[in-house]
């Protein structure tokens, strides 16, 4: 979800390590070098990696630089293979019939358990290279002097995606700024007990 819409959820995080001078001038190479991987040339279910915002074929940022004055841009790109489940169904039935009308010539009257199963895992791989895949982008805002990120999603999946892969890039990890640590982070950490004990009240 572009992170310049009307209107979007967003998911706040903060730095847990202290980020180096140093990082944060190595991060254009490292995007580069995480990058998106096109799967439209192969039988692949999924693939992610980072790309420009300003352009999501753009995975050497040959069209912009991710410094855009003190912040840093980029995007998650997502891209899924999906078989519908009836048109896996329906082919994984019409190769069944055909192995069962063979197996029939040569004397016997069933598919095996195993059989069945590479059966389907063929059928699968099959309709998988015919179908294209699904591309999903996700921006994401970091601004260094305030040791904050932005995730123009609130999707759980996506989220672990994230921070998976950030750490993987940049070996720093993130933390979500929900509401407790928020307040954490206004009143300091010795009010962690405090807020611990609070229950939650409905403003209706």
């Amino acid at each position: 979800m572009s992170i310049l819409s009307a209107s979007l959820g967003l998911t706040r995080y903060r730095i847990i390590e202290d980020v180096p001078d140093e990082l944060l001038r190595q991060v254009p190479d490292k995007l580069k070098q995480f990058c998106m991987v096109d799967i439209d040339g192969t039988a692949d279910e999924r693939s992610f990696g980072w790309t420009n915002m300003d352009d999501m074929l753009d995975m050497n940022w040959t069209q912009s630089p991710p410094e855009k004055g003190e912040y840093l841009t980029f995007s998650l790109r997502l891209d899924t293979r999906r078989i519908p489940p009836a048109v896996l169904k329906k082919h994984n039935t019409i190769a069944l019939n055909k192995e069962l009308a063979h197996n029939k010539e040569q004397g016997k009257n069933f598919v095996s358990r195993d059989r069945k199963r590479e059966i389907k895992e063929q059928v699968t791989l099959r309709l998988r290279a015919r179908s294209l895949p699904i591309p999903a982008v996700f921006d994401i805002v970091w601004n260094p002097t305030a040791n904050r990120i932005y995730l123009s999603t609130t999707n759980a999946k996506v989220c672990a995606l994230f921070e998976d892969h950030f750490a993987m890039t940049f070996d720093l990890h993130l933390e979500p700024l929900t509401p407790f640590f928020m307040a954490m982070d206004v009143l300091g950490e010795d009010a962690a007990p405090k807020l611990e004990n609070l229950d939650p009240t409905i403003f209706v």
